[in-house]
């Protein structure tokens, strides 16, 4: 296989960027062949295997050598995409948007750098893992939990920028974030908010600062390059209880988001729930093909035989109790009468029903960092999935329209629905897992169509995605299209301001520097 280079550098000036690397970084920390590089390509991908390979990888272990890398790259005109660890598989993993641009892999730069035990924050290198965390709070005995997401590989900083969401009352994860340091495209380095005063006290416990916040402008996008963050940590709780509510009728979502925003709103659930299709949960306990081998969806039959045996929803509820004895009590009280109310609803406390899912979620509703995935990649053969994420108010008619218009465009391609509800109080996150088997061209084109047509029928509906697979980035940031696109050319400004050079994860959510844009990358 021929390698890919970066848009408009040749071979000499490549090799000879490569060299500069090395000067600065050490061999080792260099990649340039083929099997080295494999593993930075789209895990899943919906296109050609090699289509978002990089030319090279660049391991820096010190802001000083992210510096120097970010030097070398515009002094030969050689794109950098950043990452953390690469963990954000089903919107690309550790695959640069632009073809042939160079990965920073931040990984080495994973050092817990503070843990303040009685103010409750953390600050953290890119390469720290919610695991690492995790695993330091509990050796040193500090009472506090970290939030995490559904798989606990990931990086804390790299999912904080990605406007990552977990599952406690500290859920989002950009909100409890307080202090970045940033390497900007030309090198400089930058503290924001009260980190930007000598010896600041305050950097992790006050969020902005003096004069404009510019902690945002660093996330989902393409203008610096984060190596420090801090975030807080949520105090242990005296309590916890994980629990589970089945739901037997796809209608049933539109009531019960009825119910559920208002506990939400008045923090009786206080952390941030979510509600699971019922594939998605079958997923867990076995292959697609122990339910059903024929082509086109699962049949209505087969997903009630799959609810009978499994003794699961149609739609799937988890939810946890945090605090005292009495105060779970009342909360239980409260949320048990409120969703009785929905005929055949039935509710598991964790322990009292063996769905891998209600274990996995109670573990990381608790705060613990889970490696399982409960089972989704079993559902196929060489399976893999592309995710599509659209925003929608926390209405019943919301969730119910967003279903059906999902599990529609769903039977029209020949998928099975496999969807995700995840509750804030006045939001939601509708989140599809698109499966495909990665060695079936048809397939892995069937399910990119699929994904493209949710994109534009949610949009036409007022729907907008809050993050998106490289395949898809422009096509999600045309959406936003509100004055001419003003949104997408005030980041373009912003861009052409900080990067003139366009180093710096060129594409990254559909803002391209001024030299590549209407090109075609």
């Amino acid at each position: 296989m021929a390698r890919r280079l970066p848009p408009g550098v040749s071979g000499t000036r490549f090799a000879t960027a490569v060299e500069a690397f090395r000067r600065a970084l050490g061999d080792s920390w260099v990649l340039t062949d083929g099997p080295e590089l494999a593993g930075y390509n789209d895990p899943f991908p919906v296109l050609d295997a090699d289509h978002f390979s990089p030319s090279a990888v660049v391991l820096p272990a010190t802001v000083e050598e992210v510096r120097a890398a970010v030097g070398i790259a515009n002094r030969f005109s050689i794109p950098l995409a950043p990452i953390s660890r690469g963990k954000n598989l089903g919107f690309g993993g550790p695959a640069p948007r632009l073809p042939g641009a160079a990965v920073l892999d931040l990984k080495r730069m994973n050092r817990i750098l503070q843990v303040d035990d009685r103010l409750g924050f953390a600050v953290v290198e890119p390469g720290v893992t919610f695991i690492d965390l995790a695993a330091h709070l509990h050796e040193h005995d500090i009472g506090f939990r970290l939030d995490v997401p559904d798989l606990g590989w990931g990086s804390v900083l790299g999912n904080t920028l990605e406007r990552g969401m977990g599952y406690t009352p500290y859920s989002d994860h950009f909100a409890i974030q307080c202090g970045m340091e940033v390497v900007l495209p030309d090198g400089e380095v930058v503290r924001t908010g009260m980190g930007a005063l000598p010896g600041s006290r305050t950097a992790q416990v006050y969020p902005y600062g003096y004069g404009p916040s510019y902690d945002g402008m660093f996330t989902q996008s393409n203008f610096g390059v984060v190596t420090k963050i801090g975030l807080w940590l949520l105090p242990e709780p005296a309590g916890y209880r994980a629990y589970m509510i089945t739901l037997p009728r796809e209608e049933d979502l539109g009531p019960f988001v009825e119910i559920l925003r208002p506990l939400r709103l008045d923090r009786t659930i206080s952390h941030v729930p979510s509600m699971r299709s019922v594939l998605l949960d079958a997923a867990a306990q076995g292959p697609r093909s122990a339910y059903f081998s024929g082509d086109g969806p699962i049949p209505d039959s087969v997903v009630r035989r799959i609810m009978a045996d499994q003794r699961i929803g149609m739609w799937n509820f988890y939810g946890a109790l945090y605090g005292t004895d009495e105060s779970m009590d009342a909360q239980w009280s409260v949320v048990r009468d409120a969703f009785s109310a929905i005929p055949g609803a039935r509710f598991h406390f964790a322990g009292e029903h063996d769905s891998p899912v209600l274990a996995a979620r109670a573990e990381i509703m608790a705060g613990r960092p889970n490696l399982e995935t409960a089972g989704i990649f079993q559902w196929l053969d060489n399976a893999g999935h592309i995710d599509f994420a659209p925003m929608a108010p926390a209405t019943g008619e919301d969730a119910l329209g967003l279903y059906e218009l999902a599990r529609d465009l769903y039977r029209e391609f020949g998928k099975d629905y496999m969807g995700n509800f995840i509750f804030g109080e006045r939001e939601m996150h509708q989140i599809h897992l698109m499966m495909f088997d990665t060695e079936a061209a048809g397939d892995r084109r069937r399910t990119l169509e699929l994904c493209e047509a949710l994109i534009g029928r949610a949009a036409e509906r007022g729907y907008g995605a809050y993050r998106a697979h490289p395949s898809i980035m422009d096509r999600v940031a045309a959406t936003f299209g509100f004055n001419d696109h003003a949104l997408l050319r005030l980041s373009e400004r912003i861009k052409d301001a900080l990067d003139p050079n366009g180093i710096l994860a060129p594409g990254k959510q559909g803002i391209w520097p001024r030299r590549l844009r209407g090109t075609g990358h």
